[in-house]
């Protein structure tokens, strides 16, 4: 027997700006996995928009990377705030 594919469901809530990852599940195409995050991670009607991902669709860095990838860029200056005069009127930032 073969098993269906798993994805990755993301939730918006009804206050926020960002989608978070809340779980994994099995289903057998998106539709299905839309109705199953539907039921399984929004029981109290907190969610504004599902997404769904198939797992193996994900693509990760690796940790060893994280040195070339996270690294400061100190030979970028344009990038560090402190290069940049703030008008005055810009009270939050």
């Amino acid at each position: 027997m073969r098993e269906w594919p798993l994805w990755e469901v993301f939730i918006r809530s009804q206050h926020g700006l960002a989608h978070r990852h809340v779980g994994s599940l099995h289903a057998p195409n998106a539709s299905m996995a839309i109705r199953n995050a539907r039921d399984v991670y929004t029981r109290r009607s907190e969610g504004l928009s599902i997404w769904v991902v198939r797992s193996m669709d994900i693509v990760a860095s690796s940790p060893e990377d994280k040195d070339s990838l996270f690294e400061p860029a100190d030979d970028k200056v344009y990038r560090h705030p402190t290069f940049y005069d703030l008008p005055e009127d810009v009270e939050n930032l």
